[in-house]
């Protein structure tokens, strides 16, 4: 899939806003064919989805999984509502987390595909006042790394995968690669070769030094969007960030389980076994064999990840097991985790694996 460049004078200059993206759909998958192509399971993963409250990262993650799947008017219905619940900051999409830095900037890539697609100027001005809130007047450390919340001084690795891939498409890569070094600075176990989830800049410590599985996923896929988003001459950024995304997903499958799946933290045995972190890894290797920046060798990684996801759907497309809302501290069902599903699904198809 080509990414989206958005150069920075167009953007916020309110010209057009770049290139399309290019979709592909494998028409072989097998199972059962609904009138839109996609496998039964695939539209109940869907609905199921849909059918769920969401908060701002939540609807984020839901249109990117849209966008990537190139569902285009689902994606300009989701973005024209993240626009209706956008503050006064800027920032998107928010209902309850009234804090949130980063996790209204999830909808950020979906608003720029529907703002270039319907030429809706509320549109454009809506990812503009998101990106101008990010590089502007979010609170951050003393070295410029975007904090998570507004009300504590906190760097969350969540925050990898909400904001820098928005930064990049929307002009900004050298600020989005400026932000994942400062996240990966303050989290990244080099031992472990996993992030700790946050670290509270105020108290100089870590309010959880876990290598929480959905965190490490949040890195990875984040990580993964904004190699594809750098311009073409950023070739030492990409080595970098190519490097760090080998080091996570290795991180992690030192812990695989048997089943392909992972612990809730990963490498605690004792925690429970969840879903989300193998679709997000999955999603993660096929978009960099894609891309060409990742050895073919780690799709049979991503198989296997893939097969032990698709296992626990169940009859109504609802993705069991994941790291389950609204506390996300027990396995259940998330929007998050419906998102990487298809997220997972779309990615396969363009790097050509079948079922």
């Amino acid at each position: 899939m080509e990414r989206r460049r958005f150069l920075k004078d167009s953007f916020l200059g309110g010209g057009g806003l770049g290139a399309s993206l290019l979709f592909q759909a494998d028409p072989n998958r097998p199972g059962a064919r609904p009138p839109d192509g996609r496998s039964a399971s695939h539209n109940k993963v869907k609905m199921a989805m849909l059918a769920m409250q969401r908060d701002a990262w939540e609807q984020g993650v839901a249109a990117q999984a849209m966008l990537e799947n190139g569902d285009e008017e689902m994606v300009i219905l989701l973005a024209k509502d993240a626009v209706v619940r956008q503050v006064e900051d800027g920032r998107l999409a928010v209902i309850s987390c009234w804090e949130g830095v980063t996790d209204p900037a999830a909808n950020g890539e979906a608003l720029l595909f529907a703002a270039e697609k319907t030429g809706d100027e509320r549109l454009r001005l809506g990812a503009q006042k998101m990106i101008e809130y990010l590089l502007k007047r979010a609170p951050r450390t003393k070295d410029g790394t975007l904090y998570h919340v507004s009300n504590k001084p906190q760097v969350w690795v969540d925050s990898m995968f909400m904001a820098p891939p928005f930064i990049a498409l929307a002009g900004y890569p050298e600020e989005a690669v400026k932000q994942v070094e400062g996240i990966r600075r303050i989290l990244w176990n080099p031992t472990k070769k996993l992030f700790s989830h946050n670290w509270d800049d105020g108290r100089g410590e870590f309010i959880r030094r876990d290598f929480w599985g959905v965190g490490n996923g949040w890195a990875a896929a984040g990580m993964a969007r904004v190699i594809n988003a750098l311009r073409p001459g950023m070739v030492g950024e990409k080595r970098r960030l190519i490097g760090y995304v080998k080091e996570v997903v290795d991180g992690c499958l030192n812990h695989q389980r048997d089943d392909g799946l992972f612990h809730d933290f990963v490498d605690n045995p004792g925690t429970f076994v969840e879903t989300n972190l193998a679709q997000m890894l999955a999603y993660t290797i096929y978009r960099g064999v894609r891309a060409g920046w990742l050895e073919s060798s780690y799709l049979q990684h991503a198989g296997r990840m893939r097969n032990a996801a698709r296992n626990k759907v169940d009859g109504f497309g609802l993705v069991q097991g994941v790291c389950g809302s609204p506390n996300f501290d027990s396995p259940g069902t998330a929007t998050e985790g419906q998102a990487f599903f298809l997220l997972m699904e779309a990615a396969a198809r363009d790097a050509g694996r079948r079922n």
